[in-house]
């Protein structure tokens, strides 16, 4: 299903169900903002959103090159400044295809499709190889920096998936595999595969993890 949605471009990997605080300065996107804020239904305060492959998220000669697949975003809060700049969190809702990019107006707008995760019959086996591999991570974590997720994982093998994929402490271009695998079972076996090779690299050199992800936070809306 193909639609038009406003676009702001991020040098970060965003996944559905996982919400995301964002600074907002530069004029294009302050205008995505404003515009964003005239939507009546704030359910129907949606934007899009696709990792910057090459570029910067601001200036002239940002996002020069994007990734294709990115996430649908709801824009949930929104504090304003003095200075038109804006403090807001958005959380994902499901993932897109960018199929073309308009930057001819006040604030990109993308032309996308609907990716919608298949329902996916994950073997438990692949569930408990993901659960025990993340507590691992968690426990060689201790002393080194705070827990990155608190409370119970999620039963259910999609939003576990997401949750685990958020949280991994990993590289833009392995977030983004995350975000393209076809489907739970595929981004659980992968997720599993890249934490323990984190454990291993950690087991050699004790070190913070390659990515800081103390500021990505799960919501289940």
């Amino acid at each position: 299903m193909s639609d038009t949605l406003p676009m702001f471009p991020l040098n970060a990997v965003l996944f559905p169900g996982v919400s995301v605080p964002l600074t907002v300065f530069e004029d294009r996107y302050r205008a995505l903002v404003h515009h964003l804020l005239r939507v009546e239904d704030p359910a129907e305060r949606v934007f899009g959103s696709v990792g910057i492959r090459e570029g910067y998220e601001v200036g002239d000669h940002g996002a020069q090159s994007l990734y294709r697949v990115g996430c649908r975003v709801q824009l949930t809060e929104v504090e304003g400044h003095a200075d038109g700049t804006f403090d807001v969190v958005a959380v994902g809702l499901e993932r897109i295809q960018l199929d073309r990019l308009d930057t001819t107006g006040n604030f990109p707008v993308g032309h996308v499709t609907e990716l919608p995760d298949p329902v996916a019959d994950v073997p438990e086996s692949i569930l408990e190889r993901a659960r025990v591999t993340f507590t691992a991570y968690r426990a060689a974590l201790a002393g080194i920096r705070s827990d990155p997720y608190s409370g119970a994982l999620p039963r259910d093998p999609t939003y576990l998936s997401w949750t685990l994929a958020a949280v991994a402490p990993l590289p833009m271009q392995e977030r983004q595999a995350l975000l393209e695998a076809e489907d739970a079972g595929e981004r659980l076996v992968l997720v599993t595969d890249l934490l323990r090779a984190e454990l291993r690299f950690m087991n050699v050199i004790p070190s913070l993890p390659a990515t800081e992800v103390a500021r990505t936070r799960w919501s289940p809306n």
